[in-house]
Parts: structure tokens; C-alpha cells; sequence
């Protein structure tokens, strides 16, 4: 549950930004607009559109490739995830809050995040912090299932009630501490932590597959970090730094017995 891209992005932002901006447009006008399928209630044609700019203006043209994660950001409807008075605002290129002192990530970060993982449809993912279920629900649409846990209650079940509406029906919900993972359903492709923490929880890289792969904002939980890739070979693990972001913290063992 990002904030914001940080300088690392934003510089790139700021020194071309308008450019890509117009080049997604144009590629987006340029090329054939995908036909997609009728979304869920409370849907509709003008939500689609705002999901094709989007696409195009702030995913594609920020340099996102995979059509599955393509695809997958133009079927979700954003929209529905956050609070009704924000639904408006939900194709923007920022964050919005959700209530409990938690966010729905920027577009650009949950299309990076996802392709990061290289997921195909026989992978299973782990998502540490559910959130609005937005990101679960644009992995359950590249991946085969989605295990994701919430340490909020009152997210977790909000969420459960929305997704059990839509029909995400390979994603499995959990409320609890994420820091230990889903031992039960492990071992996982692929791991995705929403949450800012300043080391790799063990108990996580620990479910993960031998050449699995894990992606999080890792650095102090209260400033900026790195969104980094950890990919893990036997006992040994290499780790990718991507960007520059600004997460909200991982709470409860993440951050030493803090309560949730």
C-alpha cells in the first residue's frame, strides 16, 4: 500500500514526463483499442476508457511490457476499490487513502510490482498486506492463486466482502500478521509485501520457492526505501534494487511487537 514513486522515479517523471505522456497517448491512439469484456456491477464504458488512458498514459509508457499485466490493469476496475467518494480519482497517477491509515498503491507501482514477479498462470503468490484487494485482484488475473494476508481487521474484512462480490475466485484471503506468511499453503512462486520494512522477514523467505522470487519496498518503514528484488537460489538469495518509494510501514512483528 504505497504512498508515492520518490525521487528516483519522479526524476524521471519530471525530466520527461510530459513526453511520455503525450508518446502513451499517441501509442494509445495509434494503436487498436483491445476489446474488453463487460466488468463487474458498478462498472460501465466510461470507467473502461479511464482504465485504457491509464494504461497507456501512466503504465505503458513508463516502460511496463508484459500484455498479462497490461491486460490484467485494464479489466480490474480500480474504482470499485476505493472509498465511493474518491471513485473519481481512482485512474489518477497517485495513491489514494482507504481508510485505516492505509493507501491504494499508485497504478504504475502495482503494474511494476507484479511484472517484477514474472508470473505466468501456474504460479502461487503470497501477498503480504491485502489492503483494498485491488493488487490481489490484478494478480489472480497472471497467476494461478493468490494467497493474501491483512493484518487490519476492519481492511481485512471489508475486503472479503468485496472480493466474494467479484469474481476473483482464486484469491484466499487471511486476516493476521503477515511477517509469517501462509506456512499452510507454502511454498509460494512468488512473494509481494505492500508494506515498507527495513529487513527481509526470514519466515517468508523461507516459504518462498527455490528460485522464487520476492519483491518489496525495503528501508526505514517511516522514509524512503527501495523497491527491491529478492530472488532466492538454495540458501543464498540476490537482491535488485528498482526504484525509489514511499510505503506505509509493515505493522505488528515487522515492527518489533507493535500492536496491529
Amino acid at each position: 500500500m504505497s504512498i508515492a514513486v520518490i525521487p528516483n522515479t519522479l526524476r524521471i517523471a519530471c525530466t520527461h514526463g510530459r513526453l511520455l505522456v503525450w508518446i502513451g497517448i499517441l501509442i494509445g491512439l495509434a494503436a487498436p483499442t483491445p476489446v474488453l469484456p463487460a466488468g463487474p456491477a458498478g462498472d460501465s464504458a466510461v470507467f473502461r476508457q479511464k482504465r485504457q488512458q491509464m494504461v497507456a498514459s501512466q503504465i505503458q509508457a513508463r516502460g511496463i511490457r508484459n500484455p498479462d499485466v497490461l491486460g490484467a490493469m485494464r479489466r480490474v476496475p480500480r474504482h470499485l476499490f476505493v472509498p465511493e467518494h474518491l471513485r473519481g480519482s481512482a485512474y489518477r497517477d497517485h495513491p489514494l487513502p482507504i481508510g485505516a491509515g492505509q493507501t491504494i498503491s499508485q497504478p504504475y507501482i502495482v503494474a511494476l510490482m507484479t511484472e517484477m514477479l514474472q508470473l505466468d498462470q501456474k504460479a502461487r503468490v503470497l501477498e503480504i498486506g491485502t489492503g483494498s484487494g485491488y493488487q490481489a485482484a490484478v494478480l489472480s488475473l497472471v497467476a494461478g492463486e493468490v494467497y493474501s494476508i491483512e493484518i487490519k481487521k476492519e481492511l481485512h474484512e471489508a475486503t472479503k466482502r468485496l472480493l466474494e462480490r467479484m469474481p476473483y475466485d482464486n484469491v484466499h484471503l487471511r486476516h493476521g500478521d503477515g511477517y509469517y506468511g501462509w506456512e499452510e499453503a507454502a511454498p509460494f512462486d512468488a512473494i509481494m509485501i505492500t508494506a515498507a520494512v527495513d529487513h527481509i522477514p526470514p519466515p517468508l523467505l523461507g516459504q518462498l520457492k527455490d528460485g522464487g522470487r520476492l519483491v518489496l519496498p525495503l528501508g526505514n518503514p517511516f522514509s524512503y526505501q527501495n523497491l527491491v528484488l529478492v530472488t532466492r537460489f538454495g540458501a543464498d538469495t540476490t537482491v535488485q534494487q528498482v526504484t525509489g518509494v514511499l510505503f506505509v510501514p509493515m505493522t505488528g512483528r515487522a515492527l518489533k511487537g507493535q500492536d496491529p
